[in-house]
């Protein structure tokens, strides 16, 4: 049997974006040893993915990086309306309140987690995780190239190519992870089954500097939509201004026919396109990179084998809309990074990993399907403003558009209902922070039943302390009189067990198993004082009742009747925790 020296890691990540990187941050914050190559020379340096939503936030608030991330954001209340308008400086059609910032759903994200939605562009987020990864322990080898890999029953090997010098080499390993984006060899080296197409549609995105603060500062909008004919190809059919950093840098994007082939790319062209959507034929601009994309709709229905573990854009391809991608991809990571951190510890049997892919697999495919029909929801907007047959459809569509007569009437309706479909993208907290896991890190609750969803489970957070789902967020006081919340008393790569007062014997059967990786966290406390008796009305059980939360934040098992003493508690904890970790206590 192999022992710790003869791996020269414990876990080599392939991939340094999103995935890789927060994988390599989470372990290291566990004293893993973990090293992490990436075929570029740095990290991401085009602001592709963007939007950070809460749940995202909550992982980097666990990890202790939210603060320093926030530093490199777009605030939350930047974010702003989403404008549909015939140009940035021409005539508003309609907004959209997005990102939860409308009255009518602000209280929903403030309810609903300590953390508010950031905009933070791939380029800057990357070297946060990054630098702290790096400061934790993790080790990195950039203009490194990943060739292949054998596994076998203890370990995994991989080749390595060094890209300056043409070195090949060995690197041996516990466990390897695929984050090596969406044309992964990693995936395909293991033949992982992808289901769906690709490059169903394509987009071209030109990022530009210009000043366009005189258009946005009166109105703060990451987002515009320009309705113009210019602009009219495609699923979405309109064109998109989205500003990268406030009110100086943007990406302009526009669909093309890829019946027809690479797009043209004229700098001319590109000029033309830029100022026809900004609206202003003298604007100066400076075009800094042009690049094309495709619309892919796959997902991995698997995401394993073995000692292997892919995450990420290798095992979800999908489009930016509802702004899942990097989303997914940090969640990925932070749910597979304790488990393998609790296996090469001991803490937890081999079986744990079996349930990253149970878990995280039906999230993939949820978000592939979600980002995918938040296209094809543009259709209702699309068609509003478009008079098919017409010379001149996207003039037409705006003239019915703004006709007092009844066709307008009946097209200003139609926008009404378009808008109110969209929330599903731009106001959808349930399809970002609903995940319920099944899989054998969860135990079911038998007395709870199939859950009833309250309202729209797209659109609206359902807290609930159901096993598999995320413990709720209630405002907690410690002893200093500080706000916290019940995400920072639990996490930071340890089990907790919940209770109350009342619930004396768990906090006692907890002190007697004597596990590292396992805290009594008594609410009503100091230090964890309930005075605004939140988490009372959440908790869903009583005070005496008992939840186990796992280190990712999902609850993993509850027990709501009062045990007869400490014996049954430690007992009926025992127990959980085994099954949960695949690792009977008593081992």
């Amino acid at each position: 049997m192999e022992t710790s020296a003869d791996f020269d890691t414990d876990v080599l990540i392939i991939g340094s974006g999103p995935t890789g990187g927060t994988a390599a941050l989470a372990l290291a914050t566990q004293g893993v040893r973990v090293h992490l190559v990436s075929r570029t020379h740095w990290l991401a340096d085009t602001p592709r993915a963007h939007i950070t939503n809460q749940r995202t936030m909550e992982v980097l608030r666990d990890l202790g990086i939210e603060d320093e991330a926030i530093k490199y954001a777009t605030p939350w209340e930047q974010m702003g309306d989403t404008l549909f308008t015939t140009s940035l400086a021409g005539e508003e059609l309609v907004r959209l309140r997005t990102w939860g910032t409308g009255d009518e759903r602000k209280g929903d994200y403030l309810q609903g987690s300590p953390c508010g939605l950031q905009d933070i562009p791939q380029p800057l987020i990357e070297p946060v995780i990054f630098k702290n990864a790096a400061e934790r322990g993790a080790h990195f080898s950039f203009n490194t190239e990943y060739l292949s890999h054998q596994q076998d029953g203890e370990g995994v090997t991989a080749t390595l190519r060094d890209r300056l010098t043409g070195r090949e080499y060995t690197l041996r390993a516990r466990y390897l992870v695929g984050a090596d984006g969406a044309k992964s060899k990693v995936v395909d080296e293991l033949g992982l089954n992808i289901e769906g197409h690709l490059a169903r549609a394509g987009t071209v995105y030109v990022i530009f500097k210009a000043d366009l603060s005189r258009y946005v500062a009166h109105r703060p909008s990451i987002l515009h939509w320009i309705v113009t004919p210019s602009a009219s190809f495609g699923e979405i059919g309109m064109g998109l201004l989205r500003a990268v950093r406030p009110w100086d840098r943007w990406i302009a994007g526009w669909g093309f026919d890829i019946s027809r082939g690479e797009p043209d790319l004229d700098p001319a062209l590109l000029l033309d396109r830029i100022r026809t959507l900004v609206g202003d034929p003298a604007l100066e601009v400076e075009i800094e990179r042009t690049s094309v994309w495709y619309v892919n709709q796959a997902y991995a229905t698997e995401y394993s084998r073995g000692r292997v573990f892919c995450g990420g854009d290798a095992v979800h391809r999908h489009p930016p809309s509802s702004g899942l991608g990097l989303n997914t991809c940090v969640q990925d990571a932070f749910n597979l990074a304790w488990k393998l951190a609790y296996v090469i510890k001991g803490y937890a049997g081999p079986g744990l990993l079996d349930s990253y892919s149970a878990e995280r697999a039906p999230v993939g495919r949820q978000i592939v399907t979600r980002a995918n029909q938040s296209r094809l929801d543009y259709a209702p907007l699309k068609a509003a403003f478009r008079v098919e047959g017409a010379d001149n459809p996207v003039a037409a569509g705006i003239a019915r558009f703004k006709d007092p007569g009844p066709e307008g009437v009946a097209a200003r309706q139609a926008v009404e209902a378009a808008l109110d479909l969209k929330n599903t993208e731009f106001n959808a907290q349930g399809v970002e922070m609903n995940q319920r896991y099944v899989s054998k890190a969860v135990v079911p609750d038998p007395a709870a039943g199939e859950e009833v969803w309250r309202r729209d489970a797209q659109l609206h957070l359902q807290p609930t302390t159901r096993p598999g789902a995320k413990i709720p967020h209630a405002w907690l006081v410690d002893r200093r009189g500080i706000r916290v919340s019940t995400l920072d008393v639990t996490g930071k790569g340890c089990f907790s067990l919940v209770t109350g007062l009342a619930g004396g014997a768990w906090s006692e059967a907890v002190h007697e198993l004597d596990l590292p990786y396992l805290r009594a966290v008594v609410i009503g406390q100091p230090g964890v004082a309930d005075p605004y008796c939140g988490w009372q009305r959440i908790r869903e059980l009583p005070e005496a009742g008992a939840l186990l939360v796992r280190p990712d934040g999902y609850v993993a098992w509850r027990h709501a009747e009062s045990p007869a003493g400490v014996a049954e508690a430690r007992e009926l904890l025992a127990t959980a925790l085994g099954a949960v970790l695949d690792k009977p206590l008593n081992d």
